[in-house]
């Protein structure tokens, strides 16, 4: 009986060393970071950290080509430090910009890889003001398509991140046509009609945006705002 028990603990013990030695790989060393840039202004692209612009990232020389996905933040930027050494096809999806095309990168270290693009539209002269018991938000738009803006909004939220899609409170209109350049638009949160949402006293975040009718397109933005409340 002794000699049946030592011989499982040595087929045991072998069967650990062998296991550890499966798993004895090399981790990912390698990273992809980078901007969305319009090609125009030099600005960053604001995005939605919500349903916002995915990259796309392919990893060559294995039979899955499923894709891993890369979220963009919302100044533009983006960042994974935790990928393999290799060769990746990279494509920018569902964005606010024009489509641009997928490129192969050789990533290898921390590789950087920024993307000029031309944004659907641009929020320009954005004024974001506390108006007695308003927030009054003033700005003119610029598209670089034909397509109808579907519509502008003013977004509120005690987070940063403020968007279309993350949003506590939200004035809207809905344009469904061509912006005029010249026209400033105006759009107003009345803060006493919102007063159990937007508490007095607090800090919050608003951010203009304006999305274009087109496909999965996402709103364009600027900056957000923080006001006392």
């Amino acid at each position: 009986m002794k000699k049946l028990r030592y011989i499982f603990f040595i087929v045991a013990l072998a069967a650990g060393l062998a296991s550890c030695e499966k798993d004895n790989y090399d981790g990912p060393t390698a990273g992809l970071s980078g901007r969305f840039v319009d090609v125009k202004t030099q600005e960053l692209i604001e995005q939605d950290i919500i349903l916002g612009t995915t990259i796309e990232i392919i990893e060559h020389g294995y039979a899955s080509r499923t894709p891993q996905a890369l979220i963009v933040k919302t100044d533009g930027t983006y960042a994974n430090s935790m990928l393999f050494a290799n060769t990746y096809t990279v494509t920018p999806v569902r964005g606010n910009f024009l489509p641009v095309d997928s490129q192969v990168v050789n990533i290898s270290g921390q590789t950087t890889l920024d993307f000029s693009v031309t944004p659907y539209i641009r929020v320009n002269d954005v004024s974001i003001l506390k108006t007695g018991t308003k927030v009054v938000a003033t700005f003119k738009l610029e598209q670089n398509v034909t397509n109808n803006v579907k519509k502008i909004g003013l977004y509120a939220h005690s987070d940063a991140r403020v968007g279309e899609p993350m949003r506590l409170v939200a004035s809207e209109i809905q344009l469904n046509a061509v912006s005029d350049p010249s026209q400033v638009y105006t759009l107003e949160i009345d803060l006493a009609a919102n007063s159990s949402i937007l508490k007095p006293g607090n800090k919050y975040y608003f951010r203009v945006g304006a999305l274009i009718d087109a496909g999965e397109a996402k709103p364009n933005y600027r900056p957000a705002v923080r006001l006392d409340i």
